[in-house]
This record gives C-alpha cells, sequence and structure tokens, in this order.
C-alpha cells in the first residue's frame, strides 16, 4: 500500500507524526489480525506491505488507517506546529483521495517491493544507509532491532 499526504505536503516531517504513524499501523493491524510485512514512514509518503487472513480486509484497514491518522495528524498540528498548521487549511484533507495497493503473488515481486520499501529513504537522499531511518522495518531485518510494531514474514 502507498498513500501520500494531501498536495504531497510533508506532514510527517516531525519524528512525532511518523509515531502517530506507526503507533495507528500496530493497533489496526492488530485489531484485525493482519501483519506487518514491511513499512516506511516517509516525510510526505507511507509505504507498507501488510498480509490479512481474509481476503479484502486491506481496503478496510487502509480506510481506518488514514481516517485515525487523519483526526491525530491534525490535532497534532494545531496543537504543537502551529506556524506550520497556519500554511494551509485544517479544513482540508490529510491524505490524497487515491491509495495505490498491490498484490504480490510471486517471490520475484515481493523481493522487489521489500527492497523498493527499505530502499525509499536512501533514494531520498536522507540517508545513506536503510537502517539509520528510524521509521521503517529495515532496522527489524538487517539489525534484529524493535521498530516500534511487530514485523515479519507470514
Amino acid at each position: 500500500m502507498t498513500f501520500s499526504c494531501y498536495k504531497r505536503r510533508r506532514l510527517l516531517d516531525t519524528d512525532q507524526a511518523k509515531r502517530l504513524m506507526v503507533g495507528v499501523l500496530g493497533a489496526k493491524l492488530a485489531a484485525q489480525k493482519g501483519k506487518c510485512i514491511r513499512f516506511v514512514i516517509m516525510p510526505n509518503h507511507v509505504h507498507s506491505l501488510v498480509w490479512f487472513p481474509e481476503p479484502r480486509q486491506s481496503s478496510c484497514f487502509l480506510q481506518q488507517w488514514k481516517q485515525r491518522t487523519s483526526v491525530l495528524l491534525k490535532e497534532y498540528l494545531s496543537s504543537f506546529l502551529k506556524n506550520y498548521a497556519q500554511q494551509f487549511s485544517l479544513d482540508e484533507p490529510i491524505w490524497q483521495p487515491r491509495s495505490y495497493d498491490f498484490n504480490v503473488f510471486t517471490e520475484k515481486k515481493l523481493l522487489e517491493k521489500l527492497a523498493y520499501i527499505h530502499n525509499n529513504p536512501v533514494r531520498a537522499r536522507l540517508v545513506e544507509d536503510p537502517c539509520d531511518w528510524a521509521f521503517s522495518s529495515a532496522r527489524f531485518y538487517f539489525q534484529g532491532k524493535s521498530v516500534g510494531l511487530p514485523v515479519g514474514m507470514i
């Protein structure tokens, strides 16, 4: 799944905003018995590879993740980043209406998506090594470190 901030705004620049995203991701996955395979929270978009035991759970999950984080991010922006929040109307959405989901059916495509997700901060020149980006599952896979929510292969 991939989704972006409305008008590609950098609403996820702060660590607190990224922590909100990870917290809600973990909570919503647990509620639906889903699993996070990989994720990365970027300054203006999110990538995640998730699995659910029942077909068609992903659209409900994504809707709930975006709805809950919209509320929390607006509260955070209006309380702690007032100057930034004044640059636009908080009546505007947090997320672009579209999101992109992609079903993975082959191991080759899975490996391609896994590498893409972890290397996103490197391609964006935010870090030199994927493990240096704190809001990604890379540190779990390459260093065995906690990343704020359970991740792993199914």
